[in-house]
């Protein structure tokens, strides 16, 4: 079977944001072409983000897949590890806050940065 391998940023069972990888089935199209089911989404943003850019901790509020464009976009963990994004690449952002928690910025989300000397153009779909 062919499938599409998603990167996704998630809240785990202790509250923290980790990644994990999740196979998506493209079990639909052509042998030419294949696909996955159709996905329903609530919008689109695009942004541009100057070099420099560094973002606090955070949580995400609306689950969103985040495509890097331009440019390179790192994340931070509360951990203190670090994956990096470049141009072409994605990941799924639902990080959000755990049911019934407040936000401390010592345990919850991820931040994120702009890496080197170009600019970062990412677009967000919301899921």
């Amino acid at each position: 079977m062919h499938t599409f391998t998603r990167t996704v940023l998630f809240t785990d069972t202790d509250g923290r944001a980790r990644f994990r990888e999740e196979s998506i089935a493209l079990d639909q199209g052509t042998p030419q072409s294949r696909l996955s089911e159709l996905m329903t989404t609530q919008g689109l943003q695009l942004r541009r983000s100057p070099v420099g850019f560094q973002s606090n901790f955070h949580v995400t509020t609306t689950p969103q897949w985040v495509f890097i464009l331009q440019g390179l976009m790192q994340i931070g963990l509360q951990d203190g590890s670090t994956r990096t994004f470049k141009a072409g690449e994605h990941f799924f952002s639902a990080d959000v806050l755990p049911d019934g928690a407040v936000f401390d910025e010592n345990l919850h989300g991820h931040c994120s940065r702009q890496v080197g000397e170009e600019e970062l153009v990412t677009v967000f779909v919301r899921a």
